[in-house]
């Protein structure tokens, strides 16, 4: 019996090859996406190509030679992965979450999310490439990567963020943001396929997140990784991989 492949979709400023730390600990067949505005590909300026509807439109046609795959998603990835799997349930064999949530529900939270990507989006077209990496290193979301990646580790992370194209991550946050994308949560409830939300213990807002949504999933199992903040597949691979594994091979 063939194995299933597994499909992964990296992070906001991102990449396929950024999931190395991950993707290296699965076994083949595996398949890890470049999103929209990611990645060595060109950079559209039309706005359509920046909706998570053509983000859906890219996954399932990059997996149009597999019959059912594992879907992979960490953060604005696991975003996507979502949207995915509620508009192609009969293709996902598993999903797993990393550090991610189905959208935002609160209507002022959202235009306030949407605002502040707009500002930043303008920030990155005209500020750079070089104080956006610098700015988004320091936001506390990440400060866990300040301590527990070593200093060649944080210096990679930082030259793949500098590697952005600054266009495509302005694009990719004025049209893929997580205020802008349509919230999903009330539509959890239809994914009947194996989940694991993986977290990193010392993401309390993610952690807490994760929770609320394996309440509505009928075959959800929350993972939380030791000693990891929001990007455990950085600062934990191992045991992060192992999680996965667990889930796309039940």
């Amino acid at each position: 019996m063939n194995q299933t492949a597994t499909v992964v979709l990296h992070g906001f400023t991102g990449s396929a090859t950024a999931m190395a730390p991950l993707t290296s600990r699965l076994s083949e067949p595996l398949l890890a996406l470049d999103l929209p505005g990611h990645g060595s590909g060109p950079v559209s300026d039309d706005p359509a190509d920046y909706t998570m509807a053509a983000a859906v439109t890219g996954v399932i046609s990059a997996t149009a030679h597999l019959d059912r795959f594992a879907l992979v998603g960490y953060s604005m990835g696991g975003r996507v992965a979502l949207h995915v799997a509620l508009a192609h349930p009969d293709r996902i064999a598993a999903l797993v979450l990393i550090g991610a949530r189905a959208g935002i529900d609160d209507p002022v939270e959202r235009a306030e999310r949407i605002a502040a990507d707009e500002e930043l989006a303008d920030r990155i077209e005209s500020e750079g490439i070089e104080w956006f990496a610098g700015y988004w290193a320091d936001r506390p979301l990440f400060a866990t990567q300040r301590v527990r990646l070593s200093a060649k580790q944080q210096a990679d992370l930082q030259a793949q963020r500098r590697s952005c194209d600054p266009r495509g991550l302005a694009h990719s946050l004025r049209g893929m943001g997580a205020g802008v994308a349509d919230p999903i949560g009330c539509r959890l409830s239809e994914l009947n396929m194996p989940c694991a939300l993986i977290v990193g213990s010392d993401d309390a807002k993610f952690a807490a997140i994760a929770h609320q949504m394996a309440v509505v999933m009928p075959r959800a199992t929350v993972s939380l990784i030791p000693d990891a903040g929001h990007a455990p597949h950085l600062e934990a691979p191992d045991a992060t991989a192992a999680a996965v594994i667990q889930c796309v091979s039940s």
